[in-house]
C-alpha cells in the first residue's frame, strides 16, 4: 500500500508580497478569499495536518480543514531576521545574507539553517512511510521544499532551486520506506 502526501502552501500574506522573512501573520484578504474559493475542490483526505503557525492555520480554516497541528511542520526559524524586509536585511547585513544564501548549513540569523530544515522535514516524512493513508498538509513553501528535495534525492543546494506559490498543492507518494515527487507547485483545484 502506499502513502500519498498533498502538501498545500499556505494562501498569501503581508511578508509573501513585500517580500519579507516570515513572522506569525495572518493571511491577508487576497489570500483569505483565495483560501476560502479553492475549498470548494478540494477533495478529502484520512489525515489533515498543518504547521503551528497562524497563517497556515488560518488557510486549513477557510479549505475547511479539520487539521491536527504538527509542529515538525513549523516554518524555518529565521532568528533576527523574523519579519524583517529581505532588502534591509541584504542592505545591512549582505555578508550575512550572502552567506545564507550560498550555504544551507549558514543560520547567520541566529535561527535555524536550511539544512537543519530538510533532516527536520526528512525525519517527519520517515515517520510517515509506515501509514498507508492520504494525508493532506497545510504548511510553507520552505517546507515544502525540504520535502521534494529530500524525496528526490536532491542536494540541500537545490532548495533554493524550487519555487512553491501560495496556494499550491505539491504531490508525493511513498512506497517501501521511499518518496517519490509526483506533481509540484499545481494550482489548487479539484485534481487535489
Amino acid at each position: 500500500m502506499t502513502a500519498r502526501l498533498i502538501l498545500i502552501c499556505h494562501a498569501s500574506t503581508d511578508a509573501v508580497r513585500r517580500p519579507a522573512f516570515p513572522a506569525d501573520e495572518a493571511l491577508d484578504d487576497i489570500g483569505r478569499r483565495d483560501a476560502a474559493a479553492a475549498a470548494q475542490s478540494l477533495l478529502r483526505a484520512d489525515c489533515n495536518w498543518v504547521s503551528p503557525e497562524l497563517r497556515t492555520r488560518q488557510t486549513a480554516q477557510e479549505l475547511g480543514l479539520d487539521a491536527a497541528v504538527q509542529p515538525s511542520l513549523c516554518d524555518c526559524d529565521y532568528g533576527a531576521w523574523r519579519g524583517r524586509k529581505l532588502d534591509d536585511v541584504q542592505a545591512r547585513e549582505p555578508d550575512a545574507m550572502a552567506a545564507w544564501l550560498r550555504d544551507p548549513a549558514a543560520a547567520p540569523h541566529g535561527g535555524e539553517s536550511i539544512l537543519a530544515v530538510i533532516q527536520r522535514v526528512a525525519a517527519w516524512l520517515a515517520g510517515e512511510h509506515g501509514h498507508h493513508r492520504q494525508s493532506i498538509v497545510v504548511t510553507h513553501a520552505t517546507i515544502i521544499r525540504a520535502a521534494i528535495v529530500h524525496a528526490i534525492g536532491a542536494t540541500p543546494q537545490s532548495f533554493r532551486r524550487i519555487d512553491i506559490a501560495p496556494l499550491s498543492v505539491t504531490r508525493l507518494s511513498g512506497t517501501h520506506e521511499r518518496w517519490n515527487l509526483v506533481t509540484a507547485n499545481c494550482p489548487l483545484n479539484g485534481s487535489t
